[in-house]
């Protein structure tokens, strides 16, 4: 197996996969400017969202949290702030600064949208030309940060697709690797077993504060989750529960065990594996994980699941030979022969290392091709 890719190394020495100049939105009502320069200008992408006004506390840490994550990812070479007022687009500017790639910083109020849209077009044309102007060196494949979610699971997620995901995980860790997984609402009947594999009690005590948390907040609301936990995709794919689910999606990890416990996009210390808490919708964790330093997703899927992500490729993996028929132009890697003893674990964790290579030195993943850019921050309550 191929050990050496060819990434791009940062100014903070991480290693990214992709080159992209990323135009960042402090709030919805500067969408608009974000988009027209990226349609102007070609080799920038915007992402546009829905918040970024009125937030406060928490949630409004969070947010901030995830813009700069977003911004300071090795996956992004430059970037562009626009926001409707001056101090919360320079706070997130300047937090990406900190990384030392280039950031500029533009606001709408008291300049109007079109003297806005002409300046941070001729700012993305200079920082397109820079960023088309960097090279690639070879560095070690251990350097990426990769991270893990499943989504639209069946009993084949947890059979094949899953495990071919963990033995994976289990040499890239041996191999001095960064591993990122989550979905704390889909542990529930998985969390003990969870909590026995971090290697210090401080992080199994916060892994399942969180836990906790999480399961207090579901019995306050009075619901019950069937339905949305496990998904109607789900019990049509035979997962009966979300204890069937949790048993299956804890697949994705191996018989790794886990260095840290860490809350919304906190940043590992160290490489290893490490629990983040992150909500279990897909486009939300995935955009979660981009903004924790993730340079590259890997996405078991059952039923067949979509998502992309704007600026980390999410390479998806599917043991459900109907799946592979019917949503052939979504998936990345056929692993349903190991359900028919076509091969063994070993043979297809080999094919995943050998796409995940590929995907590092720059072939695009069909999400990529499909232009799937789902971007969704993760709101804790309601603006103010």
């Amino acid at each position: 197996m191929n050990n050496k890719i060819l990434g791009y190394i940062r100014e903070n020495g991480k290693v990214g996969v992709r080159n992209h100049v990323l135009i960042i939105p402090v709030d919805d009502i500067s969408n608009s400017a974000a988009i027209a320069v990226e349609n102007i200008i070609h080799g920038t992408i915007a992402i546009p969202h829905h918040y970024g006004r009125l937030q406060f506390g928490r949630d409004l840490d969070l947010f901030f949290k995830t813009m700069i994550g977003t911004g300071s990812n090795p996956n992004v070479a430059a970037v562009i702030v626009v926001g409707i007022e001056p101090n919360w687009t320079n706070r997130i500017a300047q937090g990406i600064a900190e990384t030392g790639k280039p950031v500029e910083a533009f606001y709408i109020e008291k300049n109007g949208e079109l003297k806005t849209i002409e300046k941070m077009a001729r700012s993305a044309l200079k920082l397109v030309e820079y960023a088309t102007g960097l090279k690639k060196e070879w560095v070690d494949f251990s350097e990426l940060t990769i991270s893990l979610k499943c989504g639209e699971s069946d009993t084949t997620s947890g059979l094949a697709s899953n495990r071919t995901v963990g033995r994976f995980v289990e040499r890239f860790l041996e191999a001095n690797g960064t591993v990122l997984f989550g979905e704390t609402t889909e542990l529930t009947g998985a969390e003990h077993i969870i909590a026995q594999r971090f290697k210090k009690e401080e992080d199994r005590n916060k892994f399942l504060k969180m836990f906790n948390d999480y399961q207090e907040l579901i019995k306050e609301q009075g619901v019950d989750l069937l339905g949305s936990q496990p998904t109607e995709g789900n019990i049509a794919g035979g997962l009966s529960t979300i204890e069937e689910k949790a048993l299956g999606n804890i697949q994705k990890i191996g018989n790794a065990r886990i260095d840290s416990a860490l809350d919304y996009c906190e940043q590992p210390v160290g490489k290893g594996l490490h629990f983040m808490n992150t909500s279990s919708a897909a486009a939300e964790a995935v955009t979660l994980f981009a903004a924790t330093g993730a340079v590259i997703h890997l996405f078991p899927t059952g039923q067949g699941n979509i998502i992309g992500n704007p600026i980390e490729p999410v390479l998806k993996i599917t043991a459900n030979p109907k799946t592979v028929n019917y949503m052939s132009e979504h998936i990345d890697l056929d692993v349903s022969g190991l359900l028919k003893l076509d091969g063994t674990l070993d043979d297809y964790a080999d094919k995943l290392w050998n796409k995940i290579v590929e995907t590092a030195n720059g072939k695009f993943v069909k999400a990529e091709i499909l232009k799937h850019r789902e971007f969704v921050l993760t709101k804790l309550f309601p603006s103010a």
